[in-house]
């Protein structure tokens, strides 16, 4: 436990990123937890201590270099599986209020079971699929911040995330190195949907050294109605 939190600790200052000790509590339990039920069900491959330390909560942070909120922002995490970016970035920044979006039950129950452990507030846990969601008045452009992590193609992830922000918030695509190629197709999509690229932002991971892309979209003006379409339609014909 203590080389874990150390580990984290450490990494997390590297990028200007202060940890509590009760931040790095609230680490360590989420992956035995994670650790955990991954034996029964399939949340992770990684799960080697320092792999999870690094390349889940340490990436999952690097989102607060390129955009930090407001306290008390509203944020979604979309297609959030085992709780990446979003969870981590509650931990840090408890004055956040976080909607995790997973469509996929066990993660949801894992997602249950791993705010319950640490005793989170204002977390929302939400079982479904974005584009249904995203026509939800509750939930359409009513959002300060939107993150994803390596869900889909950033034009597919553009009609997924721009619909719930309001005008003048922020979407985080969290990428690899081959978003640089995914950013030309993009164009029409930030173009219906209402955004405009801010910032794109290379993050080195300490320790590892691998190469991050953080993508900073502004919601510039309002999303049509008809978007986003009907489940699957965006990732089979992309804008």
């Amino acid at each position: 436990m203590h080389e874990f939190k150390q580990l984290l600790r450490g990494a997390a200052g590297t990028l200007g990123i202060s940890l509590m000790e009760d931040m790095c509590e609230r680490f360590f339990r989420y992956y035995r937890l994670l650790i955990e039920w991954n034996e029964k069900f399939n949340l992770t491959s990684l799960v080697e201590p320092r792999d999870v330390a690094i390349k889940h909560f340490i990436d999952s942070l690097t989102c607060l270099l390129v955009h930090n909120p407001a306290g008390g922002a509203r944020v979604v995490d979309i297609g959030t599986g085992a709780g990446f970016p979003g969870l981590p970035v509650k931990i840090v920044r408890e004055d956040l209020l976080c909607t995790l979006v997973e469509s996929t039950g066990k993660k949801v129950s894992f997602l249950r079971q791993v705010t319950g452990a640490l005793g989170m507030s204002d977390v929302e846990i939400v079982c479904g699929r974005a584009e249904e969601l995203a026509h939800h008045a509750r939930y359409r452009a009513s959002f300060d911040l939107a993150l994803a992590r390596a869900v889909a193609p950033l034009p597919v992830l553009l009609e997924y995330a721009l619909p719930f922000l309001r005008i003048g918030g922020y979407f985080i695509a969290l990428k690899g190195p081959a978003v640089q190629e995914e950013l030309p197709a993009s164009g029409n999509a930030l173009n219906v949907l209402g955004g405009n690229v801010k910032e794109i932002m290379t993050v080195f991971l300490p320790v590892t050294g691998d190469e991050r892309k953080l993508v900073l979209i502004e919601k510039t003006g309002s999303t049509p109605e008809k978007y986003p379409r009907r489940p699957g339609v965006p990732q089979r014909r992309p804008l």
